[in-house]
């Protein structure tokens, strides 16, 4: 009997800082989604794409699901919501911590498409038996007939039945991509998100919130690749903070970032980073549209 080939979108959606990052890059089995410790860490949505002799299988990481202070944030909602109408398959990401979604619209805009839809209560390991039949009683009580699977997408810890329901849940249909590809982002869009990690590591409060990466230029050389890049704040205090005494701070970005990237591109990077002032980079329309927010 022949194997029917399988193919879907499978969109991974929750609230900000629940570990849907690192459940993607696990279950992608590449580094596509950076990941901080801080919450709205993902801004854009981002597919890693999984393919197989007989299924292919593009996962959606997207921005925590959140009720939207500003136009950036808004921006970053509209992926999710897109996110919603175009998925086959849901995973629905909370965590050992987490009382309710953020945004009960998103919320219930899944369960009644009445799509398959696994839901993940995620770290685990940070939690006793107790904390855990708790959260799975309160699942079981708020979305019956809904699967519910416990993991450490941290520690991997599970991390293997996903796989074993979405293949079982996957409608049957012809690939998306070609085989070889791994994402539908370009080389320019991970050097902009593996410096915003390095930025998002480095600094406290509101500045990883006031900063957005934009990459001026890119030349690709056989040995060695030239990139400027742009990092935007919204204050003149800001950038003070973000170059550090005698420029010290946006140099170790600038270091670790390099480091990554020469990973990521398997050569030299020449790697230069400016940083201006733009206060109102989140709010601004034409800005947001020019950076793929709009």
């Amino acid at each position: 009997m022949e194997t029917k080939h399988k193919s879907g979108f499978v969109n991974i959606i929750g609230s900000p800082n629940v570990g849907k990052s690192t459940l993607m890059n696990n279950l992608v089995g590449e580094r596509i989604s950076i990941i901080t410790s801080k919450a709205q860490t993902t801004r854009h949505r981002i597919m890693g794409i999984v393919s197989g002799d007989d299924f292919q299988i593009v996962y959606s990481d997207t921005p925590g699901v959140l009720d939207p202070s500003y136009k950036l944030q808004e921006g970053m909602m509209k992926f999710v919501n897109t996110a919603v109408v175009d998925a086959d398959l849901f995973l629905l990401v909370t965590d050992i911590f987490e009382d309710a979604v953020k945004n009960d619209e998103i919320f219930q805009k899944i369960i009644k498409s009445e799509k398959p839809t696994l839901l993940i209560i995620n770290k685990i390991d940070l939690g006793d038996q107790e904390k855990l039949e708790e959260k799975v009683k309160y699942w079981s009580e708020k979305v019956p007939g809904i699967e519910i699977l416990p993991l450490s997408a941290l520690h991997k810890a599970n991390t293997e039945f996903v796989l074993d329901w979405i293949l079982k849940h996957i409608p049957e249909g012809p690939a998306y991509y070609d085989k070889d590809v791994l994402t539908d982002r370009p080389e320019r869009f991970f050097c902009t998100e593996i410096i915003r990690e390095k930025i998002l590591r480095h600094y406290k409060k509101e500045i990883p919130y006031s900063v957005e990466v934009e990459i001026e230029d890119f030349k690709e050389d056989e040995k060695i690749n030239h990139i400027r890049a742009i990092i935007y704040v919204s204050r003149e205090s800001q950038k003070g903070i973000i170059i550090g005494h005698q420029g010290s701070a946006l140099k170790r970005v600038g270091t670790e970032a390099r480091k990554d990237l020469e990973v990521f591109f398997d050569k030299k990077i020449y790697l230069d980073l400016y940083v201006k002032v733009n206060k109102d980079w989140r709010t601004d329309e034409k800005k947001l549209k020019k950076l793929g927010y709009l």
